[in-house]
């Protein structure tokens, strides 16, 4: 049988290789990435948690880069195209550029029936490691000890926020989730912990494995001046730092790690002080928190547990005074969907819930049976409208939106990435004569 010709090829062949979409264990791809000599050979930083991973590595990439470092980062899911999964010194790999590395993850796995993330993960790092680079940034996936990241041993770890999010996979309790998260850690080595109240599992089994462990509030801390704030850690301080170009009170943990990382890895990466400043005054990450201006304003974020809404809730709260918010929404059936939405009904004036192209997804009907269980403090229900993609979902909402209102486009990746699809949206609301 001929090997795929294209990177969509290659992808659905990827999908089709194994019988569960997650298969959580170490074991098929360190064999494989023994078999290809994979490695790096330049510092590794690590990026596990439930929410803030994305942030993290977008705001490392950026500082680094303002340092004069190359920098690769390999980060999922994505939101539109692949290749975004995978950027060489800020930019996105091209489709092409990635088919060799494809190939030879197939050539390698000798029979080895590796999920799509497997598979699609070992290709990235290969196409990392022969890049000319200085240093790589990985983000793991869904857990921590048994995520495909984990086959590559960080010279730093960096924990964020944990919460309860695929617990299917993970426990059912924060610190089972923690236990997992904190497979990243290696003994000797740096290992962040930016949750404000970790799980002791992860500060245990730090200790257990005698990791170089540093906590928020004892080894480094922040404070927020509104205007600046200021960073501390081991014998160091930094001052006047500008507010993270990311919107969200929450950046500014996510930036607090971010420095802790960076500081401890000093010897072999040093970074200014200017260009912490420069990278967190230019980094971008499309759908955290993300606010395209106009009338009516369009806020989108891929909150996807409750955490994340409740985080994106109050973010909401100190925008100031919206008319209405008319909210686009779809997410897996596999969520805590009413621990999502619950945050929200308060918020939201007319709901529009839209399908998601994949199997894992929770329909309209579902959703809206979940958001007729939470009526608002005043007892009443927010009207709910079924679509069938996010942009429909998005055309509808525009169309029923005054100037004055704001749309807020939540959820899945799926449904952030359906109304970028085919770029930002414009903004077509009907105006007021």
């Amino acid at each position: 049988m001929s090997h795929p010709q294209s990177l969509q090829e290659w992808l659905a062949h990827c999908e089709h290789l194994h019988a569960a979409m997650i298969d959580l264990t170490l074991e098929r791809v360190q064999a494989v990435r023994g078999r290809m000599a994979l490695a790096f050979d330049v510092p590794l930083i690590a990026v596990a948690g439930t929410n803030g991973k994305g942030s993290t590595c977008a705001m490392l990439e950026a500082i680094l880069r303002q340092a004069g470092y190359r920098v690769g980062v390999y980060t999922s899911p994505h939101l539109v195209h692949f290749e975004e999964r995978c950027r060489v010194n800020g930019e996105a790999a091209a489709a092409e550029a990635l088919i060799a590395d494809f190939e030879a993850v197939e050539a390698a796995r000798d029979g080895a029936a590796l999920t799509y993330f497997e598979f699609t993960t070992l290709a990235i790092a290969r196409h990392l490691s022969r890049a000319e680079l200085d240093v790589v940034v990985l983000e793991v996936g869904l857990g921590g000890r048994l995520d495909a990241v984990n086959a590559f041993d960080a010279d730093c770890a960096i924990i964020t926020s944990i919460d309860l999010d695929h617990m299917a996979f993970l426990g059912g309790d924060r610190e089972s989730i923690g236990r997992e998260k904190a497979g990243i850690m290696r003994t000797g080595r740096p290992a962040i912990v930016a949750d404000p109240h970790p799980p002791a599992s992860v500060i245990d089994h730090a200790r257990e494995i005698d990791a170089d462990l540093w906590c928020l509030g004892r080894d480094f801390n922040y404070r927020d001046d509104h205007q600046q704030w200021s960073w501390s850690g081991r014998g160091r301080r930094l001052n006047a730092l500008v507010q993270p170009a990311l919107r969200g009170a929450h950046q500014l943990l996510n930036a607090a790690g971010v420095l802790a990382g960076l500081e401890s890895v000093r010897e072999r990466l040093p970074v200014s002080v200017q260009a912490v400043r420069a990278g967190l005054a230019t980094v971008a990450l499309p759908g955290r928190f993300q606010v395209l201006a106009g009338q009516p304003a369009i806020v989108l974020d891929v909150a996807h547990n409750p955490h994340a809404a409740a985080t994106l809730a109050r973010n909401l709260d100190q925008m100031g005074f919206y008319a209405r918010t008319h909210a686009v929404f779809g997410a897996m059936a596999d969520k805590d969907l009413e621990g999502l939405l619950r945050p929200l009904v308060p918020l939201v004036d007319a709901w529009h819930l839209c399908a998601l192209p994949t199997p894992r997804a929770a329909s309209p009907t579902a959703i809206g049976e979940v958001l007729r269980r939470l009526p608002r403090a005043d007892a009443t229900h927010a009207p709910v409208h079924a679509h069938a993609t996010p942009d429909e979902a998005l055309c509808e909402a525009m169309g029923g939106a005054d100037p004055a209102d704001r749309i807020l486009v939540f959820g899945s990746f799926y449904t952030v990435g359906g109304v970028l699809k085919d770029g930002v949206p414009r903004l077509a609301a009907r105006h007021l004569s």
